[in-house]
């Protein structure tokens, strides 16, 4: 995934794709089946697509569905350590955490 696409949100993303393909926002939601309304919402960062709708969107435009799960939860991440004014730092222990949790599992 080139930089600036990882830099994007996942609503831009679709809406680039969408808009890139010159739909409308009521022919893609047809096409995944889902409310026009909350594809624009969506869009727009409001509202976290579901697996399934990650999983149709990425058929339909025939593009890598693990980039948009990428795109989806590094959008997650970042918005929560917003939300919750923290400091980036978290990442660091979240990711010593990570190894943790896997080395746990496996034994």
């Amino acid at each position: 995934m080139e930089a600036k696409l990882k830099l994007t949100s996942f609503g831009e993303v679709l809406r680039n794709l969408r808009e890139n393909s010159e739909l409308t926002l009521r022919e893609v939601a047809a096409i995944v089946e889902i409310d026009p309304s909350l594809l624009a919402k969506i869009e727009r960062n409001q509202r976290q697509p579901s697996k399934n709708l990650i999983t149709n969107i990425a058929n339909f435009f025939k593009i890598d569905e693990k980039e948009l799960h990428l795109t989806i939860l590094s959008d997650q991440i970042a918005y929560k350590i917003i939300d919750e004014d923290a400091d980036v730092e978290i990442l660091k222990v979240a990711e010593e955490k990570v190894a943790y949790i896997k080395n746990q599992r496996n034994e």
